[in-house]
């Protein structure tokens, strides 16, 4: 199910009365219903699915609570090992073994062998990236001991399936989450009146920036032969937009659904498109993934411990592992690889952690070094993206050499049409709210609150009012198919 679908608008209305009129005396109740309107939320996509989340459930439930239990170490870690290798093992079946398979084929046909192994016709069910790193985080920590296993199945299973987030994060934490579903939750209007802002942020960035900069973007990538460079350069800073409204769209629609329901779910962008390095970059995007692999993968490697050679492999690790959880295609490889090659020299130089506040923090705009900073780091953002956004790397490579040929400086070949004329001012009006409002956890947050209520009313029904008249094409998310 979309969240910019017709779909949604009356599952949400539905669940949302249920949850606090006919199910708010009791919190078990409440947690049940949360967790069967979730599977039906999940299940809508395909039925079949479902097995997969509750299977997940099930065992990461009896491991949690096994590992209390079990004070031998070596058994405590056979436990461990069981729920990564199962939890890890499904997603590698589903998501990666006809990657495998086809790059295993072409390795021996190099060789000068000739085999035939089976692929199969495996449909990739949407979220697991999402679901299966929440519930392994889950095991670690109790494993770790920094948490206890909850008792209560029900709980643990809303959890796991939290519908506003299932399919494409916040990654969350069992620290930050679960609690949330063992305590008695009571509607309050200011929050549910801030999730509702969020929300409408959320399917502005979507519908109104990332679906229309898409139009353009798949146009000239699909496209990209017919053209010169500097209307390929055009179309990569499209998908830049596009993908960060698209992604970070779902996560602000995602974030004040949950608050609907009296849920605190983490942050997840921080206007990242305002970073002055590639080491600020990556705190500011797709944040739940990037902690996780930080707590989970880099920190256990050794982190920035040791000499140089073992800090620049646990970046390489660290970047390509996340590229591949991406997708099974080399150019998510690349993409991971080569943002590594932009942290290194900043992490070398000790100069990683020097951008930790938000730029131009007491200011209006920034001054010259800073915007020097943020245009050369959305440029090489831009780049990495190409390699994300094109079908193979021959594909990625020829796009970047014509971008980096004399057609650069010709003038673009697409027509300034009234709608992409509508498209850029639409993106100038996203990036001054941006901009304005990046103190905030969303861009609206704050912006409004020194207004005059019928002004900020006006804002909120001008936002309304563009989104409704670009709705009617149910996009899918672009993280879907991760």
């Amino acid at each position: 199910m979309l969240f910019n679908s017709i779909d949604f608008i009356i599952f949400l209305p539905i669940v949302f009365i249920g949850y606090w009129f006919l199910f708010n005396k009791n919190i078990k109740y409440q947690n049940l219903f949360i967790t069967i309107s979730s599977y039906v939320f999940y299940g809508w996509w395909d039925w079949r699915f479902l097995s997969l989340i509750i299977f997940s459930t099930v065992v990461d439930y009896i491991v949690g609570n096994r590992l209390t239990i079990v004070n031998n170490k070596t058994k405590r870690r056979a436990l461990l090992y069981a729920s990564i290798l199962i939890n890890l093992g499904l997603l590698a079946l589903f998501k990666y073994y006809n990657f495998f398979i086809e790059n295993f084929i072409e390795a021996f046909s190099f060789l000068g062998f000739s085999i035939k192994p089976n692929t199969l016709n495996i449909i990739l069910p949407i979220g697991i990236s999402f679901y299966t790193f929440q519930t392994l985080s889950y095991t670690i920590d109790i494993y770790n001991k920094k948490i206890q296993p909850t008792k209560d199945i029900i709980s643990f299973a809303a959890f796991v399936s939290f519908f506003p987030q299932l399919v494409a994060g916040p990654i969350e934490r069992a620290k930050n989450l679960l609690p949330q579903f063992h305590k008695k939750r009571e509607f309050n209007y200011l929050k549910a009146k801030d999730g509702i802002k969020q929300i409408l942020w959320g399917l502005f960035k979507k519908i109104v920036i990332a679906d229309n900069c898409a139009e353009y973007a798949n146009l000239i990538f699909n496209n990209s032969v017919d053209y010169g460079g500097s209307t390929l350069l055009i179309g990569a800073i499209f998908f830049s937009f596009q993908i960060y409204g698209d992604f970070s769209g779902y996560s602000d629609i995602a974030i004040g659904t949950a608050r609907l329901f009296g849920f605190n779910l983490m942050q997840n962008f921080a206007f990242p498109y305002f970073s002055r390095d590639i080491a600020e970059f990556w705190r500011r995007w797709h944040i739940s993934l990037s902690s996780w692999f930080r707590d989970y993968l880099y920190i256990p490697l050794g982190g920035n411990r040791g000499n140089n050679i073992k800090k620049i492999r646990n970046i390489f690790i660290i970047f390509l592992v996340s590229g591949f959880w991406h997708g099974a295609n080399w150019t998510f490889i690349i993409w991971g690889g080569l943002n590594a090659l932009y942290f290194i020299p900043i992490m070398l130089a000790k100069k990683n952690r020097i951008h930790l506040d938000t730029i131009a923090q007491n200011k209006n705009f920034p001054d010259f070094k800073d915007l020097i900073s943020m245009i050369s780091t959305f440029s090489l953002t831009v780049l990495a993206w190409i390699f994300f956004r094109s079908e193979n790397i021959t594909h990625a490579l020829s796009y970047i050499s014509k971008i980096f040929s004399s057609s650069l400086f010709s003038i673009p070949e697409i027509k300034l049409e009234s709608k992409l004329t509508n498209i850029i001012l639409l993106l100038i009006l996203f990036l001054i709210i941006e901009w304005f409002g990046r103190r905030s956890k969303y861009a609206i947050e704050e912006i409004t609150k020194r207004w005059k209520l019928h002004y900020r009313y006006i804002f909120y029904y001008f936002l309304l009012i563009i989104v409704l008249s670009f709705s009617g094409k149910e996009q899918e998310f672009i993280y879907f198919q991760f």
